[in-house]
């Protein structure tokens, strides 16, 4: 992939330019010109194209391996000031002049990215939208894949890949679904208020059913039918919102404290009809108390889907247990059924949107493949994890892992800054 790719010419060509430009930096003559710059950055970035080309002749190798790429490269010294751009960088607008005239910086997003590299240690890496042109301009927010990595104590080289077009197709996708699940609430819904009054219609009486006619036994088994495929086309439709709500349609709210007493309760409720119509015990195992942070209604709808689908891939007079193990940092709920279990070749799959391991036993209980990848939405959103670990025949354990602690507050860093585009590159 040209990504990939591109983070390997980024190592080699950063190797190269900043080892030569260092050694350089020694031996520079007194003559030589000298790097002038004020607080704010840089008055300019010295280009490598008259150093000398050594006995193999690669000369400005470091540098020409840079600006060929398309992925955008800054690096950033102790003080924050670019040392290192390429062109590509320049064009995506992650310079800015400096406070000095004739003086640049680079992007706040840049330095505050390069800064919480410094204090952990740790890559960094996001992905965002930041706004192109004047207030007003109307023109289409810059998406940009950032990835800040430190080369030593002090200097940080941040990559920039511009993924505009994946955002908005992704957000086109989002819209399409939406928006056409909204329009088919109505149909469906119509859809089921029929059928409904079809089996009233074709209610057969207690007395000699054996004396009814054909047609009518044809009839209401035809509505019956019609009454549960609706039905499960209804359940479709919202997870089909819900999923995309979950995918970034609308924001996340913020997290907030959720007590998982209410949780297990509020699951052992949704859950009790169809388990009772199975006689499936649901028993639950834990300390009583805890605590994560989050959205109550997203994590009860991810512990609920979890039990439902366990219900359902299990046998009539069975057991499904939920476990909750609790340490420092996380919440582990465990759900473990004693159904038909699922296949190796399976298990790395049960997670996608519409895929069903079992394909006639997923539509005779109506399920719609959408259950297990909305449980996985959730706990990714929450800064968790979900897992599950399975044989055949001997049931599955889905494992939802959420954060014990409070999120740590956002830095920062500035989410709505304008980037003029004739100012970067000067």
């Amino acid at each position: 992939m040209e990504w990939d790719y591109a983070i390997g010419m980024v190592a080699a060509a950063l190797a190269v330019g900043v080892g030569a430009g260092l050694a350089l930096a020694r031996i520079r003559r007194p003559g030589g010109p000298a790097r002038t710059g004020g607080p704010e950055g840089s008055a300019a970035i010295e280009p490598d194209d008259d150093r000398p080309g050594g006995k193999h002749g690669l000369k400005g190798l470091g540098r020409k391996s840079l600006d060929s790429l398309r992925v955008g490269v800054v690096v950033l010294d102790a003080d924050d000031h670019p040392v290192l751009v390429n062109p590509a960088a320049r064009a995506m607008g992650l310079l800015r002049s400096g406070g000095a005239p004739g003086t640049i910086a680079a992007h706040p997003i840049l330095r505050t990215l390069a800064g919480q590299v410094r204090r952990t240690g740790v890559r960094r890496e996001v992905e965002l939208d930041l706004p192109r042109g004047r207030a007003g301009g109307g023109h289409a927010p810059l998406g940009l894949h950032l990835r800040a990595v430190a080369l030593n104590a002090t200097h940080v080289a941040v990559e920039a890949a511009d993924v505009t077009e994946s955002h908005r197709l992704a957000r086109v996708r989002r819209d399409f679904v939406a928006n056409v699940s909204h329009e088919l609430k109505t149909p469906i819904g119509a859809l089921q208020l029929l059928a409904e009054a079809l089996l009233d219609a074709t209610q057969l009486p207690e007395a000699a059913p054996e004396a009814q006619s054909e047609d009518l036994l044809a009839a209401r088994r035809f509505a019956e039918r019609i009454h549960h495929e609706s039905a499960r086309m209804g359940r479709l439709v919202n997870e089909l919102l819900e999923l995309t709500r979950l995918q970034g349609a609308e924001p996340l709210p913020n997290p907030e404290p959720v007590s998982l007493d209410w949780v297990i309760a509020e699951v052992v409720d949704r859950t009790r009809t169809t388990s009772s119509a199975k006689n499936i015990e649901i028993a639950y195992e834990g300390p009583k108390g805890s605590m994560v942070y989050g959205s109550d209604s997203q994590i009860a709808t991810a512990v609920t889907n979890l039990v439902e689908n366990a219900i359902a891939y299990s046998g009539e007079d069975t057991k499904v247990s939920l476990t909750m193990r609790h340490t420092d940092d996380w919440i582990e709920i465990d759900v473990a059924d004693q159904g038909i279990g699922i296949a190796p070749q399976d298990v790395e799959r049960v997670f996608e949107r519409f895929y069903r391991a079992d394909q006639a036993r997923s539509r005779s209980t109506g399920g719609t493949g959408l259950g297990l990848a909305i449980v996985k939405h959730i706990a990714t959103n929450h800064g968790g994890r979900v897992d599950v670990t399975s044989s055949l025949g001997d049931g599955s354990t889905f494992t939802l892992r959420l954060p014990a602690r409070p999120p740590e507050s956002p830095s920062s860093s500035p989410t709505a800054i304008e980037i003029e585009s004739g100012v970067a590159g000067r």
